[in-house]
């Protein structure tokens, strides 16, 4: 219900004290929502700083909380991602950290003000999102699978969050899917089995995991392949030096040599896939926090339990081979080995995400595995 004796006003970020509101105000909105998983705040805190965060170093931003009679009531971050302009031509600024109660007052001033803002910048005539903060970080507007926990590096949201978004005049850019999967022994049907060891006959082919004393060197090799497979993509930007070497940091403490498969192809690197294990599913009791003695729960959770649930954010194959018989083998192996190396070491269910909705290729062979459709994100965008 929209209270129109409420006190309404807006601040900018400007502190690191308005800083720490602005990465716990979100807490009290899913004060009731058990799916909810607060991040970390030392991790959010070193996505948001740009001196931490070579994707939004250097990029015109700005932040703001909505004050309703003196309480955080909102946030939303503006951004102009000038690599997303120079590729797309698209006249996009972007918007993120989108949180809010359910009152269209306080989403009218947030996005409001971010679309004013961003309508002063250069070269931006509309207004598109979310993404916290880019395109391959977190993206898109849970509309959809509000009944589970998000996997880890994945938004959650409110169900009224579309209709606040939608009432302010936006409307749907691009859907994109999560899909889960059970894992089970027989993965494949004996006639899909079949194609795929006709496929992979070929001495041209071969697979391996990552080598860890070559961690970083790795790491290129797979954002490298990453570029070119999802080139033609939505939204697509490619990663840039700063940004694999930045990747290669976070990735390393929790990437284990299985966690990453490649295929070479006539002794060139044609694919990979990359599972992560979901360590939402260590910190959900965590509220965000590591200190006191989080932190020593962690290490142990980490060492003593397994970790139930991965999830793939990252699958590619070069774009040469996409269309042929064997790029489709080369997916259907990468997932199978992964699915094999995780389910003996303890995981009972897996995400792969996202998928954009006419990625139809992806879509048929994943469902076609036995993944489920269970959570679908929505990108906005507004003229300005």
């Amino acid at each position: 219900m929209l209270d129109k004796t409420a006190a309404l006003e807006i601040r900018p970020v400007e502190s690191a004290e308005d800083l720490k509101t602005f990465i716990r105000m979100a807490n009290a909105i899913y004060a009731d929502d058990p799916n909810y998983v607060a991040p970390l705040e030392y991790e959010l805190s070193a996505r948001l700083n740009a001196d931490k965060n070579p994707t939004i170093k250097g990029l015109p931003l700005r932040r703001w909380i909505v004050y309703k009679n003196g309480v955080p009531a909102g946030r939303i971050q503006a951004l102009v991602n000038k690599a997303h302009l120079d590729r797309h031509q698209d006249g996009a600024g972007h918007f993120g950290f989108f949180e809010c109660i359910d009152d269209q007052a306080v989403a009218h001033l947030l996005l409001k003000t971010a679309g004013d803002w961003l309508k002063g910048q250069e070269g931006v005539t509309k207004i598109l999102g979310p993404f916290n903060n880019s395109i391959n970080e977190e993206t898109g507007l849970l509309i959809s699978g509000f009944d589970a926990p998000p996997y880890v590096m994945m938004p959650h949201g409110r169900p009224y969050y579309a209709n606040l978004l939608e009432a302010e005049g936006f409307s749907k850019a691009v859907d994109m899917h999560a899909l889960e999967y059970v894992p089970r022994p027989q993965l494949m049907p004996a006639k899909r089995q079949r194609f795929i060891d006709k496929a992979l006959s070929n001495p041209k082919v071969a697979f391996r995991n990552i080598d860890m004393s070559d961690f970083k060197a790795e790491i290129r090799r797979l954002i490298h392949i990453f570029n070119d497979a999802w080139s033609d993509n939505w939204g697509f930007i490619p990663f840039t030096e700063d940004q694999i070497d930045h990747m290669a940091a976070e990735l390393r403490p929790i990437i284990s040599p299985y966690n990453v498969v490649f295929c070479d192809y006539d002794g060139e690197p044609a694919a990979f896939s990359l599972v992560l294990p979901d360590v939402n599913n260590l910190t959900r009791d965590f509220g965000g926090k590591l200190l006191p003695f989080n932190w020593a729960k962690l290490v142990w959770r980490l060492k003593i339990k397994p970790i139930p649930r991965a999830r793939m954010p990252l699958m590619g194959v070069v774009r040469k081979l996409q269309r042929k018989p064997v790029g489709t083998a080369l997916a259907y192996k990468m997932i199978q080995m992964s699915q094999d190396a995780n389910v003996s070491r303890g995981v009972v269910h897996s995400e792969l995400s996202w998928i954009l909705e006419n990625n139809e290729s992806m879509l048929s062979l994943l469902l076609d595995m036995g993944a489920e459709i269970y959570k679908t994100y929505r990108m906005y965008e507004k003229p300005l």
